[in-house]
């Protein structure tokens, strides 16, 4: 079983910068496509990015492509999201997720999620 716990949330201005953190333990994740979604109040968890097991691809949702990147350290187990020109609607909780497939038109995660960071964004 893999255990992720994410860091790296808090309060930003609007246009401002945030850096996530996913870390894994247990298990390694190095063999998984790994991802980042959030869920914003009143609304339900969508997907935000993705990293192949190589790190050698990464996919974004339309919102947040040009803004966000994703990059993994396989060394370190760890999962990054730096995020960039934040806005009010970024505001949510991001989770870090294990075995991110695209199905259906859409991504999902078949293994472990995180607890969760929440970023807030002011305007």
């Amino acid at each position: 079983q893999v255990q992720l716990v994410e860091s790296g949330g808090g309060l930003v201005q609007a246009g401002g910068s945030l850096r996530l953190s996913c870390a894994a333990s247990g298990r390694t994740v190095r063999s998984y496509a790994m991802g980042w979604f959030r869920q914003a109040p009143g609304k339900e968890r969508e997907f935000v990015a993705g990293i192949s097991w190589s790190g050698g691809s990464t996919y974004y949702a339309d919102s947040v492509k040009g803004r966000f990147t994703i990059s993994r350290d396989n060394a370190k187990n760890t999962v990054y999201l730096q995020m960039n020109s934040l806005k009010s609607e970024d505001t949510a909780v991001y989770y870090c997720a294990q075995d991110v497939r695209k199905s259906g038109g859409s991504y999902s995660a078949f293994g472990s999620w995180g607890q969760g960071t929440q970023v807030t964004v002011s305007s």
